[in-house]
């Protein structure tokens, strides 16, 4: 018998010696009256349902992989509380009939809450034990007609509502329903304006109006708007600069033009009537949006936050987007002259943050034919003294996005020291445990694939600066850091198949290079695949297309539906295609049939194992909200950029991802759909270094190194490794 094994029992058996006098049911113990045995069995009901969770009818929840808190958690919800129930029965202090019901129903309404909160994954289930030991303090604290406060004040936030929402019976004070709320928005401050807007009257509004405002202006200016208590209480501070600075602006028709130079309003550096006089000048506007965020950056490197910087640079990325990367996108078939003609204006720095702010959706034309040569020639050809005027800002995502589209090596050519392109490099590579997020390390990973193709030795650089990073992070024991860098390593090393690295076994992850064909299938055996489609001109004639391709003796369409279509396999493996039909977007009819076709698999039971975008990128953040969380294949076609493939990951962790650099090429896309479909029909796994080799032979045209496949999607592999070794510590989640 295994140490541990001996061990548990030995506790297990000193544990129920020293509960043998309660840890029986209170109906063994004691004789319960015949008018109170259906309130105690209502809590033995609870406890049952909790038993039955691990699907073991046993008086042992088994809740996590650690058997020795399993214990404590089952001794908490099981004896801890059959001995209350014999308590209450005992207890002297309890007069009346009534109001030992009272009591129990108490317990009752604090294991529902328990159940409920656990299948929401609401708690940290670890709590349980000082749940379970609280609540039984504050039973008996209200029994004895004291108040709550100094316990609820004493105990974390979810320990604390559990035991707040089991006792209302008795009535607790309000203001122990505060110390709750302001628990919550210490814990969630992101929430505070939410939670406020529901308990507007609280006697701490007006602090946290002043402090989450600061933190959180948009929602500020946002609630300042509204026409009821929470507004009225922000409205009415007037002794605070900041605050009376968002009302005005809020009270503005204009006031979201006028809300990313908060701060330097704030501080007069700048007029309300200085952005009036560009508001109605796109580029003018746009240039005084990249102008504060270079001031903005300079003094975040001296430790001096602007208020709003966050908003300021969701704005220019918004402008750079809609005013400039959506036209010259939609300009790819016009020459040169015209497509670009709307960025001449623009000064080299501007155009680096049309750059970076877009990166994902600019195609890959736009990028190499229009922003970065125009960039480089107004920056006469000095991408050093660029970066410097601009401190650096974003430069990780420049580089990556430089590399993505084969011009990192030139940029770095630009440099007449090229000593000084060697540092750059390494600061690219150094430090990332300390930065927000993961969005830096997800462009360092991003940018490998394509330096390793291009820029061999640079490539062989990027790996020993990662290994010191992570032998420095190792002897400081810095987590973060160490799971960083072991992940970006063992990425690397994987980049190169004559490594034979193993990232499922390295890492932990799922698969990267197969997906078995189990995976993909339902109870009945089908395979279900969605396609998203949509209702501009090229949607319609893709759709089109997209049918023609399936028909006997392999496939069968029905049509019979207004809003979508189902293609069926007649031979081979089930495989079932439902696509919704590219009806005009004028009119929202596109989006009322995907939103109609997935209520209809939802409530089939119908769960799409592979995800189909068909559309310009601009649509893809509409079907990443609709996809099925159950998608494990997911073709994104013309999309990239951290936060797409961020939003897809959040939405189906274990999804292999096919996304594209450049607009989505029918000659490409078709050969992808024929050979992923046979291969479905056909039953078998998909090996994507073969399934690419096919591909890539199948669509030999211009564009096909633009789709990048799974295996070599490093952002993306990046962020699943990390979430596994050290997210959920990171998140709190459990």
């Amino acid at each position: 018998m295994p140490n541990f094994a001996k061990h548990y029992i030995l506790i297990l058996c000193l544990l129920t010696a020293a509960t043998a006098g309660y840890a029986q049911p209170p109906e063994d113990s004691i004789k319960i009256p015949i008018f109170r045995q259906g309130f105690h069995d209502r809590v033995d009901r609870q406890q049952d349902q909790i038993d039955q969770l691990d699907s073991k009818k046993d008086r042992f929840f088994a809740a996590s992989k650690d058997e020795e808190r399993d214990f404590l958690i089952s001794r908490a919800l099981f004896q801890t509380l059959d001995k209350l129930q014999l308590d209450i029965e005992k207890d002297t202090r309890i007069t009346g009939d009534q109001e030992k019901k009272r009591a129990l129903v108490s317990i009752e309404i604090f294991l529902k809450n328990y159940l409920s909160n656990y299948r929401k994954q609401n708690f940290n289930i670890f709590y349980t034990p000082m749940m379970v030991e609280k609540f039984r303090f504050g039973l008996n604290m209200v029994i004895d007609n004291r108040p709550i406060d100094s316990l609820i004040q004493a105990i974390p936030y979810d320990v604390g509502t559990s035991v707040y929402h089991a006792l209302s019976d008795y009535g607790p004070s309000q203001n122990a329903a505060n110390i709750l709320t302001l628990k919550y928005c210490r814990l969630h401050p992101e929430l505070t304006f939410f939670t406020l807007n529901k308990n507007p009257n609280v006697p701490f509004a007006d602090s946290l109006i002043r402090a989450m405002g600061k933190k959180y202006p948009e929602q500020l200016y946002t609630y300042s708007q509204a026409n009821n208590a929470l507004g009225n209480k922000i409205r009415g501070i007037q002794d605070d600069d900041f605050v009376k600075s968002v009302v005005k602006m809020s009270r503005s028709k204009s006031g979201q033009q006028y809300f990313p130079f908060l701060d330097n309003i704030v501080k007069g550096k700048l007029s309300i009537e200085d952005v009036e006089a560009v508001m109605d000048d796109s580029v003018q506007y746009f240039r005084l949006l990249v102008k504060t965020q270079m001031e903005y950056v300079e003094r975040a490197i001296n430790k001096d936050t602007a208020l709003g910087f966050r908003e300021l640079t969701a704005k220019l990325e918004k402008k750079a987007k809609d005013v400039f990367v959506t036209t010259i996108n939609g300009l790819h078939n016009e020459n040169d002259a015209v497509r670009f003609r709307c960025l001449q204006p623009l000064t080299a720095e501007e155009l680096y943050y049309l750059a970076v702010m877009t990166n994902g959706l600019i195609y890959t034309s736009s990028y190499t034919n229009g922003v970065y040569p125009m960039m480089m020639k107004k920056a006469n050809n000095r991408g050093d003294s660029l970066l410097m005027r601009l401190h650096f800002d974003h430069y990780r995502r420049f580089i990556s996005q430089a590399a993505a589209y084969n011009k990192l090596g030139h940029f770095l050519s630009t440099f007449p020291d090229q000593d000084d392109a060697h540092k750059l490099m390494q600061a690219f590579v150094n430090n990332l445990e300390n930065s927000d997020g993961l969005e830096d390390g997800v462009d360092v990973a991003d940018s490998y694939a394509s330096i390793t193709e291009t820029l061999k030795p640079l490539a062989d650089e990027m790996l020993v600066n990662v290994r010191a990073n992570y032998q420095r992070n190792l002897a400081s024991n810095n987590k973060r850091g160490i799971a960083i860098y072991n992940i970006l390593y063992k990425l690397f090393l994987s980049a190169d198949s004559t490594n034979k690295v193993d990232l499922t076994k390295e890492l932990g992850i799922p698969p990267v290079y197969t997906v078995p064909f189990s995976s993909l299938t339902n109870d009945k055996g089908e395979v279900i695949v969605q396609v998203y489609f949509y209702g501009d001109k090229d949607g319609q004639n893709i759709f089109t297309g997209f049918q023609n391709m399936f028909g006997a003796p392999n496939w069968t369409i029905d049509r019979s539906n207004s809003q979508w279509i189902v293609i069926r396999s007649v031979k081979g493996k089930p495989v079932v295609i439902y696509a919704n039909r590219a009806l005009p977007e004028e009119t929202g009819e596109d989006d009322k049939a995907q939103q109609a076709l997935g209520e209809y698999l939802e409530k089939n039971n119908l769960r799409p194992t592979v995800t189909i975008h068909r559309g310009h990128s601009y649509y893809a953040e509409t079907t990443i909200a609709y996809m099925a969380p159950s998608s494990r294949i997911v073709f994104m076609g013309s999309c990239g950029g951290f936060n797409l493939i961020n939003a897809i990951l959040k939405k189906t962790p274990d999804a292999h991802i096919i996304a594209s650099k450049q607009i989505g090429k029918t000659a490409i896309n078709k050969p992808f759909f024929s050979i992923i479909t046979e291969q479905l029909r056909n039953g078998r796994d998909i090996d994507w270094i073969a399934f690419w080799r096919s591909f890539k032979s199948a669509a030999k045209v211009e564009g096909f190194e633009d789709y990048i496949p799974p295996y070599k999607n490093l952002g993306a592999i990046f962020i699943k490794a990390y979430k596994l070794s050290i997210g959920n510590e990171e998140t709190g989640e459990q």
